[in-house]
């Protein structure tokens, strides 16, 4: 059946969504910031490397622990509140964490920005849902992904540079970032049209459980365990000690290999959400997981740098190929009429479990057995992946 949106070629991305890519795009450069000095601070403080890895840890822990929280927020209070309250709790801990006077007030003030991160994050998530057109959510996630992968990779940079002026300076000038990103978001997303017209019945929010019901958001909930397991967790804590270990290369050079996954996914993301919404969202899914599986899974048996390079590359361009795909399915299944903030957490949260435990199973793998098997097992996961969504319906509505 055909719909009345009107096609990729004709709509244009709302002016509200490009406000948010922009947002997005200074969160990313600002993670980026403190990320290269975090560890080395949370050090200085004279605790060991497994401390200051807690430190790291808790910002994502308390991410997956307040997800629930954050949808039902959404629920309660909308999306732009609880995206502007979740930046404010992001740039205050951050900021404080540039004046904490011991190695527990900076871990209590990093733990308090991941409970700001997640708020922020599904708030975004539940925006762009609301403010996209349906044949342009492909290209809007793509987009908005796309923002966030050239912060992730910038940010490293800057912040390294801003190290040299010590280890608090990156925090304060992120604190400031997000303040202002505050202010720019209020101002320019006050006239978007996210509730009901006046006069008209409010919808109750779309439940975990009628979303649960839709065969693909169970498929995209498998994806997005196996894609934070993968890519966002194991390849991140696992793939530079692989270079080091089996191919003797230094830390620096084996960082190389995380950029180039980083370009594979951006050089992808530039034609897969266009294609994920003239073509429809299982075709990405579905060749982005199984090349992004099989890539990963032959990892651990490359035997030169070169050669993981391709592997790399090749791996991110798979990822780059189902993100922006299975955003957009997520999208369709909840639809843009009903406040959807408890199953766009569940997504999130999902994603994060897989981000966590990845790393830690995988560092158990190599321990006893060997690189080889961890990346095995996580391309096997990214594979079986694939499989709920052979049964899934295609959701990208159909254009006249």
């Amino acid at each position: 059946m055909s719909s009345l949106a009107p096609s990729p070629a004709e709509a244009r991305i709302p002016r509200e969504i490009w406000v948010l890519v922009a947002a997005a795009l200074v969160i990313a450069l600002g993670f980026g910031l403190i990320a290269p000095v975090l560890p080395a601070y949370a050090r200085s403080f004279d605790v060991g490397v497994t401390a200051s890895s807690v430190v790291v840890s808790s910002f994502a822990l308390m991410r997956l622990v307040f997800a629930p929280v954050g949808g039902r927020l959404i629920g309660r209070l909308g999306e732009r509140p609880v995206y502007l309250l979740g930046l404010l709790v992001v740039a205050v801990s951050t900021g404080a964490c540039a004046f904490a006077g011991s190695y527990w007030q900076l871990l209590v003030f990093r733990a308090l920005g991941g409970i700001g991160s997640t708020m922020f994050t599904v708030s975004a998530a539940a925006l762009i849902v609301r403010l996209a057109p349906p044949s342009l959510r492909g290209r809007v996630s793509s987009a908005y992904a796309s923002a966030f992968l050239t912060g992730n990779i910038l940010g490293p940079v800057v912040g390294g540079t801003l190290a040299g002026l010590g280890y608090r300076v990156p925090f304060v000038v992120y604190a400031v970032t997000l303040v202002i990103a505050s202010a720019v978001v209020a101002v320019f997303l006050s006239g978007a049209s996210l509730r009901p017209a006046p006069g008209s019945v409010p919808l109750p929010p779309t439940t975990v459980r009628e979303a649960w019901a839709h065969p693909t958001y169970r498929a995209v909930l498998g994806a997005g365990f196996a894609n934070g397991w993968s890519n966002f967790g194991m390849r991140v804590a696992i793939l530079p000690l692989f270079a080091v270990a089996a191919l003797g290369t230094s830390p620096a050079v084996a960082g190389l290999a995380l950029a180039v996954f980083a370009a594979g996914n951006a050089c992808a993301l530039t034609v897969s959400g266009r294609m994920a919404d003239l073509r429809g969202r299982r075709p990405l899914v579905i060749a982005g997981l199984v090349v992004n599986g099989v890539f990963t899974m032959v990892v651990g048996v490359t035997g030169s740098l070169w050669l993981l390079f391709v592997v790399s590359l090749l791996a991110g361009a798979g990822a780059g190929l189902f993100n922006p795909a299975q955003q957009a399915a997520v999208a369709d299944v909840v639809g843009n009429e009903r406040s959807a903030g408890e199953a766009l957490a569940t997504f999130q949260m999902v994603q994060d479990a897989g981000m966590i435990v990845g790393p830690v199973l995988a560092g158990v793998i190599v321990d006893h057995v060997g690189y080889g098997s961890a990346f095995a097992l996580s391309g096997l996961i990214t594979l079986f992946a694939v499989v709920p969504w052979l049964r899934a319906p295609e959701t990208a509505p159909t254009t006249t």
